[in-house]
């Protein structure tokens, strides 16, 4: 009878802690020892919705074991109580996108102090440490408008810059190396810096006001098309300012993103240019450096096997991804993130 009872106790406690393990791994599958806590920042851009469909494939298909998605709605706040969650239920690395570059230093220190490594996508914190920033270099989105415009408007006109957020790394890289391009290469191109902190509402109504004043506007640089295309168009379609390039009051507009909205603008002669950041690109390198940092790789600098550059900056290292500008002439290329979404 003693025996019949140890042997039921030990087969109920293997029964046990098989239902436990299966409950401590997720859809993504993987060891719950090296789960990834993965926050997104904000689902009121068509960008960062493709990046999280990216994010989602790559779990599955890589199959990680990872805890359920958050997305801090561009909220400091909001990111702090997500990652304090992930490391509640053991996340052993975290991957962020945080908006506010500066105000996310604290969460980093309690990281660091965990010994939870993070990786930053598309933002770079202003301090802190992190194991690797995944990011198109920025500066390099706003020297290719710069050029682009200067070239198209022949060195003259006036241009408005809708700006990103600059207490972001992003909106300042983009602002300042279009601000430094056109001071030195286009010096007769009078310049609209209208700050918008990402808001397309903000940056329609600023634009209006500036066509109002100056209705010889001759182009538009908008630092992210994931929000500024929508409204910008419907505000030009209003005015009845939309007109082929090459056609008498049209308006030369170059966008950042690449998201399939801006390659169909493009197609159809709304807009002219954009340079496509990778969301694909920017899900893989997450995922894949989060899992360098599990496994404990040392990260080196120079060039990788995807074309891109790792360099090293205050408190980490930064894959720098490729950012290619897309015009009519290649907005139909296969390799380009918008046109594999669906395949």
């Amino acid at each position: 009878m003693r025996l019949r009872t140890t042997t039921a106790l030990a087969c109920a406690a293997l029964l046990a802690s098989t239902v436990l393990a299966a409950c401590n791994r997720d859809s993504g599958g993987g060891s719950s020892s090296d789960r990834i806590g993965i926050d997104m920042p904000r689902n009121d851009s068509d960008f960062w919705n493709s990046y999280q469909d990216y994010v989602k494939k790559d779990i599955k298909a890589d199959k990680l074991s990872t805890l359920p998605l958050t997305n801090s709605q561009n909220d400091i706040g909001r990111l702090a109580a997500n990652v304090q969650t992930f490391t509640d239920q053991g996340a052993k690395a975290v991957i962020m996108a945080p908006q506010d570059t500066g105000a996310v230093a604290e969460t980093l220190n309690t990281l660091q102090e965990k010994k939870i490594p993070v990786v930053s996508v598309d933002t770079r914190p202003d301090k802190g440490k992190v194991y690797m920033v995944v990011r198109a270099d920025n500066r390099a989105y706003g020297e290719k408008a710069c050029r682009y415009l200067g070239e198209q408007l022949k060195g003259t006109g006036k241009v408005a810059e809708f700006q990103g957020d600059l207490a972001s790394i992003n909106g300042r890289d983009r602002s300042e190396a279009f601000k430094s391009c056109m001071t030195r290469n286009y010096p007769k191109i009078k310049v609209f810096e209208l700050a918008t902190e990402w808001k397309g509402e903000v940056a329609s109504a600023k634009l209006q006001s500036t066509l109002a004043a100056n209705p010889d506007l001759s182009g538009i640089y908008m630092q992210a098309g994931g929000v500024f295309l929508e409204p910008t168009l419907a505000l030009l379609e209003q005015k009845k300012l939309l007109k082929p390039a090459g056609s008498k009051g049209h308006i030369t507009i170059i966008s950042n993103d690449g998201i399939p909205q801006e390659l169909d603008a493009i197609r159809a002669g709304k807009i002219d240019a954009t340079v496509s950041q990778p969301a694909d690109l920017y899900a893989k390198y997450a995922l894949y450096w989060a899992k360098q940092a599990l496994d404990g790789v040392k990260v080196k600098t120079g060039g990788t096997d995807h074309d891109s550059t790792i360099i090293k900056i205050p408190g980490g290292y930064e894959d720098q991804l490729p950012a290619p500008l897309v015009t009519k002439d290649n907005a139909d290329d296969p390799k380009l993130w918008a046109n594999q979404l669906g395949k």
